[in-house]
């Protein structure tokens, strides 16, 4: 079964694999991007820590478990606010308040409507009784 073409073969495509794929480097570089991210994060969160009073901590956390995207966004607007210097003070929950809703303005609203159709419900041959 020692076919030296085939085994040829084999190790042009497993080169071709690792060539497509990164090889062995692939798995630092993952592990290189992750550190980053969570190092990134950590920033983030102190960054946070300092701007935030708790209250408007809560709340910011109480919209990222509601609404994932828009905490993300509140968050980095409140980053670079902090890292432009146009946060003096801690921020409290009135003025997180102001800004959420000042944001809200400037965001369209979706428009997404939920139709019935309860004619289908009236006609379904299930609830009759034999």
């Amino acid at each position: 079964m020692d076919d030296p073409e085939l085994e040829r073969i084999r190790q042009q495509r497993l080169a071709q694999l690792q060539s497509q794929h990164g090889g062995t480097g692939d798995q630092n570089q993952a592990k290189a991007q992750e550190e980053r991210m969570q190092a990134m994060e950590e920033a983030k969160h102190s960054i946070l820590a300092q701007a935030l009073s708790q209250d408007a901590r809560a709340r910011l956390n109480t919209i990222k478990l509601s609404k994932p995207e828009k905490g993300a966004m509140v968050e980095n607007m409140i980053c670079r606010m902090a890292q432009m210097g146009q946060v003096r003070t801690k921020i409290s929950e009135q003025e997180l308040i102001q800004l959420l809703e000042s944001l809200n303005q400037q965001m369209p609203k979706s428009s997404s409507t939920v139709k019935f159709d309860r004619r289908r419900a009236a006609l379904d041959s299930d609830d009759d009784d034999f």
